[in-house]
């Protein structure tokens, strides 16, 4: 169910590339966010000397003026294809053109959502470890995405989260899977695979928002979900 697709409104819109324009832009700023993404780890990790940092400053200050040059009025949204398929290019954790985002690829099957990525120096909060506040976002958005995967799209209402141990930095897994749900409400479940087990347990609520309620009808939103 498809329930965001008629949903132009608070920040999603039609999108209607074709197919080769929208491979065209995938290749294009996947690199580009990749150079910048490898740019952040490097600031980090730096030991240039003054002289070096202080002319890297300069490279890196005259490039964004010219990429000021022309933007976008506000944040990228997310782009609402005619296949059914959605651009969440500004997106904090999946987002393809943000340098922030690790980014996750995240895949699914009938009964859950998952992703292998690698987290380095950028996402660091104690030595070492990831910070939880990272933890957080990325499980926020894995099971945010099991409920959408299983047709029952929402908003986060609620995320309670359980840390088991601490999160090293490195390769990493998420999954989530939907709990139950009833109405407008989703719960879903998650964890935080590290290489000795789960480091964070999750559990979220999520509901569909009334904008979009009051564009889908009620016998298009099942009432129950096992």
């Amino acid at each position: 169910m498809a329930v965001l697709e008629c949903a132009f409104v608070n920040g999603y819109e039609h999108d209607h590339t074709t197919a080769e324009e929208l491979q065209a832009e995938v290749d294009l700023y996947s690199p580009f966010t990749a150079a910048v993404r490898d740019l952040v780890d490097a600031s980090i990790r730096s030991l240039a000397g003054p002289e070096e940092i202080r002319a890297a400053q300069a490279e890196i200050e005259a490039v964004t003026a010219r990429l000021r040059a022309e933007q976008l009025p506000g944040s990228y949204g997310v782009r609402l294809r005619d296949d059914g398929t959605a651009r969440s290019w500004g997106n904090a954790v999946v987002g393809l053109r943000n340098p922030i985002a690790p980014p996750l690829r995240i895949e699914s099957d009938s009964e859950k959502v998952w992703s292998d990525f690698h987290l380095g120096a950028a996402y660091e909060g104690p030595p070492t470890l990831v910070h939880g506040g990272v933890t957080s976002l990325l499980l926020d958005q894995l099971l945010g995405h099991a409920a959408s995967a299983a047709g029952r799209p929402g908003m986060t209402a609620s995320l309670t989260l359980s840390y088991r141990r601490p999160t090293p930095l490195g390769d990493l897994r998420a999954e989530a899977w939907v709990d139950r749900s009833e109405g407008h409400k989703t719960w879903a479940k998650g964890v935080l695979i590290g290489p000795e087990g789960v480091t964070v347990e999750a559990e979220g609520l999520f509901i569909l928002p009334r904008w979009a309620r009051e564009q889908v009808a009620p016998e298009d939103i099942p009432a129950s979900f096992e």
